[in-house]
């Protein structure tokens, strides 16, 4: 197993070496970040050239990748060049972005897939049945309906509750416009009800989404491998129904969904853009939108350089999940 996750990780180095320096031509080659520069008045050709030089932007790409890695990998990400803007260093900006999002994205798909696989199990034992016509229905809804309309319509139910609360004389629990300001403090019973209060809108936004996505991908899975001859070999000798199912079947059809989870959890990570808007809190989906409105390579790049690490972390995630649930793959 040793062998087979140092194996994964050598091949993830050259895959985000790779990644970012085509994130890199990209960016580089969409646009000048100091055109606007010259629509200023008193601005002259002169303050274009020595803002180019000092932002290395006179250099060829492939010198300016290079200068760009190796500040990156000692910890030095640079400071934002966007025009009229305070500048700022792209490092805390992107952790605080990443850690704002990632207390929002953690407990949605944890929640989620706990949720969806559960729920996915039951609907393919109890195939066409009250629960699983329910279960489907249910999975199609979320997926026919976009996120920002759940989002928006768990905000409002959120704010009528709210509104319940204050007519009986108490306190207004649940947070609907960014995080609470001033904090969690308190006892620890106040500090629950607060972090509840301020998470639960947009984390159930969020798991919504991801627990149709899920519970249909664990019924689909989990019906193909009841319907497989070892299954039927393993009820042919006598065994238990539910020793067939938690032993023989719900293992393997647990790979499917690990690769759903590692593909989706990366992405909603990096951009949960329109929960974050609905919701008032500035995360990554925030950052990404701000960064290419004010093209702004260097918070772009650091936004590109975490986002892409995340998904591959995530798919090395995936690869060893892989391992354990069948030991044939780490062994290919």
């Amino acid at each position: 197993m040793i062998r087979y996750i140092i194996r994964r990780l050598l091949i993830s180095i050259p895959i985000l070496l790779i990644g970012s320096f085509a994130c890199y031509v990209l960016v580089a080659t969409a646009g000048n970040p100091l055109a606007e520069m010259r629509f200023r008045p008193g601005v002259t050709e002169a303050d274009i050239k020595a803002a180019e030089i000092s932002l290395g932007l006179d250099k060829p790409v492939i010198v300016r990748y290079w200068n760009w890695l190796t500040d990156f990998v000692s910890g030095d990400w640079g400071q934002s060049i966007a025009l009229g803007q305070a500048k700022t260093a792209v490092f805390p900006a992107v952790t605080d972005a990443l850690w704002t999002t990632g207390r929002l994205v953690i407990g949605a798909e944890l929640l989620a897939l706990t949720l969806g696989v559960s729920v996915g199990v039951l609907a393919a034992v109890r195939q066409y049945s009250i629960f699983d016509y329910l279960a489907t229905s249910t999975a199609f809804l979320m997926f026919s309906m976009p996120i920002f309309c759940v989002a928006v319509i768990v905000k409002n139910y959120g704010i009528q509750f709210n509104n319940v609360l204050e007519s009986m004389g108490l306190d207004r629990w649940l947070t609907t416009a960014g995080p609470r300001p001033g904090g969690f403090s308190g006892s620890f019973g106040e500090v629950i009800f607060k972090y509840t209060g301020t998470f639960l809108l947009p984390t159930l936004a969020l798991m919504l989404i991801s627990f149709a996505a899920y519970s249909r991908f664990e019924r689909a899975s989990m019906l193909e491998i009841l319907h497989s001859d070892f299954v039927r070999t393993a009820r042919a000798k006598g065994i238990s129904q539910g020793r067939v199912i938690f032993k023989h079947a719900f293992r393997n059809a647990l790979i499917p969904v690990a690769t759903l989870f590692s593909l989706n959890f990366g992405a909603v990570l990096s951009g949960a853009i329109i929960t974050e808007t609905v919701f008032g809190w500035s995360g990554m989906g925030t950052l990404l939108v701000n960064s290419v409105r004010q093209f702004d390579p260097p918070m772009l790049m650091g936004w590109l350089a975490v986002t892409a690490t995340l998904i591959v972390l995530f798919n090395l995630f995936a690869d060893i999940v892989y391992g354990v649930l069948d030991p044939r793959i780490r062994l290919g």
